[in-house]
């Protein structure tokens, strides 16, 4: 007998520990297949809401929002190709020259949500910032990832050309931040329990595992 779980994650798309973090909470899943059976919802968060449509330079925006210098630069981004590389996720950070204004990606996250494509389109956008270095504020390089997490590429034009979703985006958003999400990921279980960070896989199944447990008894 399996135990039914629910997930919330909330995480932005131009945030690579949300990439680590969501590929290990699935590596964790399968490892616990027979177990649990976890229903996942994406939720919004942004990191950099007021960022402007061209975006800003990667070493800029670190140095400016952290004091982060070009030698530390490196080093985080050696850390994060690292950890992606053990959770089965490429970081080609070389390619990612800017950061960007996320808001119509959450915008067609949350269209996508009944479809049963969310997190399709969730790995695609993540793909297409993380590895291809695409910008995933543009509606191409947005409906590009639509078509391929198997979802109308017509319909999602027709969203991005208007204002649609965006007052339950903003709503989710500060729902989140008023119960005290303050960084991503946030994997919220069941409603109550909360794991902070892009932990490793073995720790999100072993959390999950007790979970389980606890639930069974």
């Amino acid at each position: 007998m399996t135990t039914p779980i629910k997930i919330d994650f909330v995480s932005d798309v131009s945030c690579p520990w949300c990439a680590i973090g969501l590929h290990a909470l699935e590596r964790a899943l399968a490892a616990l297949q027979g177990t649990v059976t976890a229903e996942i919802t994406l939720q919004p968060f942004e990191l950099n809401p007021d960022m402007p449509p061209a975006g800003q330079e990667v070493a800029a925006y670190l140095h400016e929002r952290y004091g982060m210098s070009a030698a530390q630069l490196a080093q985080n981004s050696e850390a994060i190709r690292a950890r992606g590389a053990e959770e089965g996720f490429t970081f080609r950070m070389e390619r990612r020259t800017h950061i960007y204004n996320t808001f119509d990606a959450h915008r067609l996250l949350h269209w996508a949500a009944p479809s049963g494509r969310q997190l399709a389109l969730k790995h695609a956008l993540l793909k297409a910032y993380f590895e291809d270095g695409r910008n995933p504020g543009a509606h191409d390089v947005l409906l590009d990832c639509v078509e391929a997490a198997g979802l109308d590429r017509t319909e999602a034009q027709a969203v991005l050309a208007s204002d649609a979703h965006a007052e339950a985006v903003r709503a989710q958003e500060q729902f989140y931040q008023a119960h005290g999400i303050r960084s991503v990921p946030a994997i919220i279980i069941n409603d109550r329990h909360l794991i902070e960070g892009g932990q490793p896989a073995h720790v999100f199944e072993a959390a999950l595992r007790r979970l389980a447990e606890t639930a069974s008894q």
